[in-house]
């Protein structure tokens, strides 16, 4: 026997409330379950070319400071990627500023070049090393130390570190996992190039802008 329209539409609607449910107990299950994070995995991109680590827990002072000569290049990327790594502190006081009496494990960046030329070509050494860890008084390396032949293989130090800063939701601040960290690394390739095919593919210029920003975020150095 054929159902009524009046039959079929409270059929639909029985129909959808049941998915409705179906998806709303999945999605709850899935919130309520534990998810495994794989504490050997580093968070680190591209992986650096020989790393160690720790297992300490540094705070980043918020008003991180730069100690690196009179490099502009140097400066302008120190103050934007300060911008990034604090992008998501309140400037209310954290629950670590609470506590009074504050110690920050990392309040200063080192950076030193030993070339003081800047300029770009290609086969420019990038090599950098990075330290990041607790200062003791008793080493030469401070709390946070980049070493570079040149400017630019500092910048590629500047990036690692960036991401080796993670913001801590629970305690509104800017901390390092994994401490202390000493990184060597250097690009397998001269030339690390991205093409974008803006002749058959049509990009807004905004969208090109932030392509051309997350470059940096990979260590690539050229846009076509």
């Amino acid at each position: 026997m054929p159902l009524s329209p009046s039959s079929r539409r409270h059929t639909s609607i029985l129909t959808a409330v049941l998915h409705f449910l179906s998806l709303f107990s999945c999605a709850f299950s899935t919130l309520n379950s534990s998810v495994d994070l794989d504490e050997t995995l580093v968070y680190l991109w591209p992986l650096p070319t020989d790393f160690t680590h720790g297992n300490e827990t540094l705070v980043v002072d918020p008003s991180l400071t730069l100690e690196a000569g009179g490099s502009e290049i140097l400066r302008a990327a120190f103050d934007r990627y300060k911008r990034i790594m604090f992008k998501h502190r309140s400037p209310r006081v954290s629950r670590i500023e609470l506590r009074g009496g504050v110690l920050y494990d990392v309040s200063k960046l080192k950076v030193v070049v030993q070339d003081s030329s800047e300029e770009l070509q290609l086969g420019v050494d990038e090599s950098y090393s990075l330290y990041v860890g607790r200062s003791d008084g008793f080493s030469i390396l401070g709390e946070a130390t980049i070493e570079a032949k040149t400017v630019y293989g500092a910048l590629r130090g500047l990036e690692t570190f960036s991401q080796l800063c993670a913001f801590d939701y629970v305690t509104k601040s800017v901390q390092v996992y994994k401490a202390p960290w000493f990184i060597q690394d250097q690009p397998r390739f001269a030339y690390r190039g991205l093409l974008i095919d803006t002749s058959r593919h049509y990009l807004p210029v905004d969208v090109i802008k932030q392509v051309i920003e997350s470059m940096s975020y990979v260590k690539l150095v050229s846009s076509m």
